[in-house]
């Protein structure tokens, strides 16, 4: 029997997020034909155009380019959905069938554990199985596995709720109170955690040593976010830890970095 000629697959363009890469053969079209994501009721708000990748449900915030940028990182094939804060969509119905608590980042992976979707949200747990799923960014030891995921939770259970509070009390609507005391004790609290984590890069390129890991793409977002939208990095004084700064300035050099922190593009409501 004839083999049918395979058609050569173009080279990728790094300079390209994942998601806009145009190529698809018989076998993959044919599985997208095959995937079928109607039983989520999200897809009625934001239909998946390409079915067979992840689907993201986000909005390029701290938590959200989390997922993106662990996404470009990888190489997963996914379709962005920006989920508009401007206009509360992440309080319709649509969106709460897959994320009660009504917070981006969401996903839907049309394969995943056993084959079958698997809707998901929070960061950290969407994190961790990106990496499992890719066999990227995250140790294969047991220990180093635990390690890394002990700096996941330090940033999903330290960083950002404090660094978050120091963006409401300087940056929002909580700038206008009389009272200071609040927040004066977000800004201690960020310094403690800069601290804690200046330390632990002091002699590591990496949270993790030499290995970037999901850790990294947890935490760095947050003191981008701090230091930039926030504008408080001189309040909490950011120029105190240096390593937490170094270890910055080479997370944003990453181009997967920079290609994550634009999706899904704000303008993409417009369109």
């Amino acid at each position: 029997m004839a083999v049918p000629k395979q058609t050569k697959k173009p080279s990728r363009d790094k300079n390209l997020p994942s998601v806009y890469i145009g190529y698809f053969d018989c076998k993959q079209h044919a599985k997208e034909t095959m995937t079928d994501l109607s039983a989520f009721p999200i897809t009625k708000k934001w239909p998946a155009h390409h079915p067979d990748r992840i689907q993201l449900y986000s909005l390029p915030t701290p938590n959200g380019v989390k997922v993106s940028i662990m996404l470009e990182e990888t190489g997963l094939a996914y379709e962005p959905h920006l989920v508009s804060f401007e206009t509360n969509d992440q309080m319709s119905p649509e969106f709460l069938s897959l994320n009660p608590n009504n917070k981006i980042p969401a996903i839907i992976d049309p394969n995943g554990p056993g084959g079958k979707p698997l809707p998901l949200f929070e960061s950290g747990a969407i994190l961790v199985h990106l990496a499992d799923k890719a066999g990227k960014f995250m140790p294969q030891d047991p220990a180093g596995r635990y390690e890394t995921l002990q700096w996941l939770m330090f940033q999903m259970g330290g960083i950002g709720p404090m660094f978050g509070q120091v963006g409401f009390f300087n940056k929002f609507a909580g700038r206008e109170y009389e009272d200071k005391r609040p927040r004066d004790r977000y800004i201690a609290e960020s310094r403690r955690l800069l601290g804690v984590l200046n330390q632990r890069l002091t002699d590591r390129k990496w949270i993790m040593g030499e290995a970037y890991t999901i850790a990294d793409i947890a935490i760095f977002p947050w003191v981008r976010n701090l230091i930039g939208y926030y504008e408080a990095g001189e309040l909490v004084g950011i120029a105190d830890f240096p390593h937490v700064t170094r270890a910055l300035d080479q997370f944003l050099a990453r181009p997967a970095v920079a290609r994550g922190l634009t999706i899904p593009s704000r303008n993409a409501a417009l369109v």
